[in-house]
């Protein structure tokens, strides 16, 4: 439903000018410091100020300073060698007080080491060997991606649409997780705790039955919207701009967003269609540590923005809140049916639908999903979860990297793993991180058998331990990371299939049904020009980066494919 907005301007007082956000580098040496000064001064004056020290603990001061006053930091750049604190000491210290900044070091050839270690001892994001001249190749390319990363960040958390809800409302956190994976910039109001919240809803006349409410910049108020209501009014394409396409692309992971790249640069007319945010399952990642060429790691949010801008500035169509609803074979045609309604025309299609968690069937979860219950790492509930008590179910990659996201908020975490060790599914380098951490506490052996609450809310959970013995846990959230399973269901009857579900290719459709004397192509379906990547085809790798290698590859097969028709 959408309302009118009655005039505010009585109401609210003119948001005070913010200064440029800051960049503040330090090194104990004046003439680098001078050196990397002007140089960051060259590059970003326009944008940042930049402020300098001499040491760590002077620019410990200037940070308290900047927090005091409200005062965004965008870039930390330290030297490694400093008498007192040395540079990894310093951002360790300066990460309590700019949490949100980018780190730099600058090392000298000798300090590798020691920059390498401070990538996970600081979370640093990038380190410089000195000298790095000469700046327009050794400086300012990094610093600037550095820095359009966390002016994207920032920009979701000020300005844009408004959003009043409960925290613990199903409908109020979807449409918060659609915001936060589509990167539209809004703020979240929890009528329960934001005296804001109240107000507007008072000025506005609207009552808690029409929660959850959406304000837009244009001054236009949409009370319990729908995604596709939303995503309309926020220009979100929804819709093709097409009658016909040489590739569809179904699912909008790291397979589809790699083939919507390489589709579009190689000249094929391509469009992407994905049912909540580009990204897909792996968007929702907390941080994928072991994604080749990005040593400090990149966030799931971060790897969806990148490639989604890629693959526009190719020429890729990208359509959102739109799902597959069937797939028709008409001679050389290949149709794709939408939820939204109308259809999509293509020569070739490639299904990169990928999978979805599976849902826990044990009491009570379903009850309160959405309300302290959530499947994924949802991170736009991460810093509701402060000084909180977080359960994470699961044993596999995507629950140890949500348990150290959080553990990064709440005051406690718990991991209930099933198996006996977390070695048994999960990557190395993840278990030794949760080991340092001393507020996750991991419970092998244990299942969570029930959920309850009050008020509408997640209250406890139930667990049973290797032994038998049960025992009743205060929780404040639950997130569930317990397998997975193709979302496939709408290619019945069409495409072969495993007995999961998982869609059968190359050789494996040989005896299920493949029309043609050809031998089918490594990633053909049993539905010539049909072709599957990433998590949805039977035998894959789950692993982002062998997610990507298909989409690029299944793209090289559909140009065979054409040019053999």
């Amino acid at each position: 439903m959408t309302v009118e907005a009655p005039s505010m301007a009585s109401h609210e007082a003119p948001a005070p000018r913010r200064r440029r956000p800051a960049i503040l580098a330090v090194d104990d040496e004046p003439a680098v410091l001078a050196a990397i000064s002007r140089d960051l001064r060259s590059g970003f004056g326009e944008r940042f100020r930049v402020l300098r020290a001499g040491s760590g603990d002077e620019a410990l001061e200037i940070l308290t300073e900047l927090r005091r006053r409200g005062e965004p930091v965008a870039l930390l750049v330290a030297d490694q060698r400093m008498p007192g604190l040395s540079g990894t000491e310093y951002l360790k210290k300066a990460r309590q007080l700019a949490p949100d900044a980018k780190r730099v070091l600058l090392t000298a050839y000798a300090d590798t080491e020691a920059a390498i270690a401070a990538i996970n001892e600081v979370a640093l994001d990038y380190y410089l060997l000195k000298p790095w001249d000469p700046p327009e190749e050794q400086l300012y390319p990094v610093l600037e991606d550095l820095l359009t990363t966390w002016e994207s960040g920032a920009a979701l958390e000020s300005g844009g649409v408004r959003v009043i809800g409960h925290r613990f409302s199903k409908d109020t956190h979807e449409l918060r997780d659609f915001l936060a994976r589509n990167r539209v910039p809004g703020r979240w109001l929890d009528v329960e705790r934001d005296g804001e919240a109240r107000e507007l809803l008072t000025v506005l006349g609207t009552d808690a039955e029409h929660l959850p409410v959406a304000l837009l910049e244009d001054g236009s108020v949409l009370e319990r919207p729908t995604l596709l209501e939303l995503a309309e009014r926020l220009g979100i394409a929804v819709q093709p701009t097409q009658e016909h396409y040489d590739l569809v692309i179904v699912g909008g992971g790291p397979a589809g967003l790699a083939a919507a790249v390489y589709g579009a640069s190689e000249g094929l007319k391509t469009v992407m269609i994905e049912r909540e945010a580009p990204g897909g399952q792996a968007g929702q990642s907390s941080r994928i540590e072991n994604y080749l060429g990005f040593p400090a790691g990149l966030s799931g949010s971060d790897l969806a923005r990148r490639s989604t801008d890629q693959a526009r500035r190719l020429g890729a169509e990208l359509l959102t809140v739109q799902d597959a609803a069937g797939l028709r074979v008409e001679g050389a045609g290949r149709f794709i049916d939408l939820s939204g309604g109308g259809s999509l025309s293509a020569n070739t299609v490639l299904v990169a639908s990928g999978v979805a968690y599976r849902k826990m069937n044990a009491p009570g979860f379903d009850q309160f999903t959405g309300a302290g219950i959530y499947y994924g790492a949802a991170m736009t509930e991460a810093r509701a979860c402060a000084d909180q008590h977080v359960v994470v179910i699961g044993g596999a990659n995507s629950a140890g990297q949500a348990a150290v996201y959080f553990s990064g908020y709440a005051e406690k975490v718990t991991m209930l793993v099933r198996g006996d060790s977390l070695a048994r599914s999960m990557s190395h380098y993840l278990i030794d991180q949760i080991a340092a951490l001393p507020n996750i506490d991991v419970r092998t052996g244990a299942s969570a058998v029930s959920a309850d609450g009050e008020d509408g809310r997640l209250r406890t959970v139930t667990v049973r331990d290797a032994g038998g013995a049960e025992s009743v846990e205060e929780v404040d959230a639950c997130f569930v990371f317990i397998g997975a399973s193709p979302r496939t269901d709408w290619l019945d009857g069409v495409v072969a299939r495993d007995e999961r579900g998982f869609i059968l290719a190359g050789a494996d459709v040989r005896e299920a049904g493949w029309p043609l004397k050809r031998d089918p192509l490594v990633l053909e379906t049993s539905v010539p020009g049909v072709f599957v990547a990433g998590d949805v085809r039977a035998r894959s790798i789950k692993r982002v980066a062998s997610a990507v290698g298909e989409g690029s590859m299944a793209v090289s097969l559909i140009h065979q494919y054409l040019a053999d028709s």
